[in-house]
């Protein structure tokens, strides 16, 4: 049964799945804006990041193992006999990359929270960033990077500069840049991981990695933040444990749960793009385009509701964006027309 669906899923391919995760992004990254910032009508109060983590980690984990679940995916997990058992278990690897999704997903979360700081803006820091790492990855890893993608890395490297020249780059606090620190490093990992054994045209091996990664990820964090909740240090513990417990009396319960799934929808979508058999410097541009067209998309849906519009120099560095996804898509389609002129 798990083979059938996941040959139909491999069908969609990166650019299909570059489309599951804009729309998943969009509704993700602006509701977790509007609750953090208070500007729900029906809920006008601020909402800190720390305390939105638990509901929506596990959201994610619950939609985690129902989309498992559905696909079937489960049987191509490594085992782990226990007496008359075989239940699906990690490789060293997958469990140490799972970790460091989880850490993905927070700082994620986490920095559409920051006041002062649009959605674009963080996208454009937190993906640029991703994008300088793309071609250190693939050559710490031994994987050729074609013309076409150092190309398109350059232009992205101009939206981050562009993106820098606003007033927004002047707005970034501590906090913030240690949340898009912890966020690349923990990306920087994973890319090498991934990089070493799942980046194959065997869907089976990247189902595989696929399962296992995201069985860590999530109960990761769960686990993570329900630790942190008892460690009184700080307001942050504090926030987390009322994540845990008062935000249940909150009438916002609803959006909560929504930010998780979404959430789980992008990691669902954006897990397959970087499994993607190409290289790194392919495949994190397609991944990190998909999203900051989703932010700019997000942000237009938050004006909306009274928030300001991306100033001229964000729209800029998307637009820039924009022309290095138009530029990757480009070579792939003129190869796979000579592959067919050939046959």
């Amino acid at each position: 049964m798990g083979l059938p669906r996941l040959r139909s899923l491999a069908r969609l391919g990166i650019w299909g799945f570059a489309l599951g995760y804009f729309l998943a992004y969009v509704p993700y990254s602006a509701l977790t804006k509007a609750l953090s910032g208070g500007h729900l009508a029906s809920y006008p109060e601020h909402v800190s990041g720390f305390e939105l983590l638990p509901i929506s980690a596990l959201a994610s984990l619950v939609a985690m193992f129902i989309a498992i679940t559905v696909l079937g995916w489960w049987q191509h997990a490594s085992r782990l006999r226990v007496g008359r058992w075989s239940i699906p278990f990690p490789g060293r690897w997958t469990f140490l990359s799972g970790l460091c999704t989880a850490g993905i997903i927070a700082t994620t979360t986490l920095a559409y929270t920051f006041e002062g700081v649009s959605i674009v803006f963080m996208m454009l820091l937190m993906r640029g960033g991703l994008l300088v790492l793309a071609p250190i990855v693939d050559k710490v890893t031994g994987r050729r990077v074609r013309w076409f993608s150092w190309a398109a890395l350059a232009m992205s490297m101009g939206a981050l500069l562009v993106a820098f020249s606003s007033d927004a780059g002047f707005a970034v606090t501590a906090t913030a840049l240690a949340d898009v620190f912890i966020y690349l490093l923990s990306y920087f990992v994973r890319l090498r991981f991934m990089s070493k054994i799942a980046k194959s045209d065997d869907p089976v091996v990247r189902a595989r990695y696929f399962v296992e990664e995201q069985m860590v990820a999530t109960p990761a964090m769960v686990a993570v933040l329900v630790v942190l909740a008892f460690i009184d240090h700080g307001q942050f513990s504090h926030d987390i444990r009322a994540g845990f417990t008062t935000f249940f009396d909150r009438p916002i319960v609803l959006q909560g749960i929504l930010v998780g799934l979404f959430s789980q929808g992008t990691g669902i979508f954006g897990g397959l793009i970087l499994l993607d058999g190409r290289e790194n410097s392919f495949c994190i541009p397609v991944n990190r385009a998909s999203s900051i067209l989703a932010g700019v998309a997000a942000s237009y849906v938050l004006v909306a509701i009274g928030l300001p519009a991306p100033d001229a120099s964000q729209l800029l560095g998307a637009s820039l964006i924009v022309g290095a996804i138009g530029f990757l898509s480009i070579p792939p389609l003129l190869e796979k027309r000579r592959a067919r002129r050939a046959l």
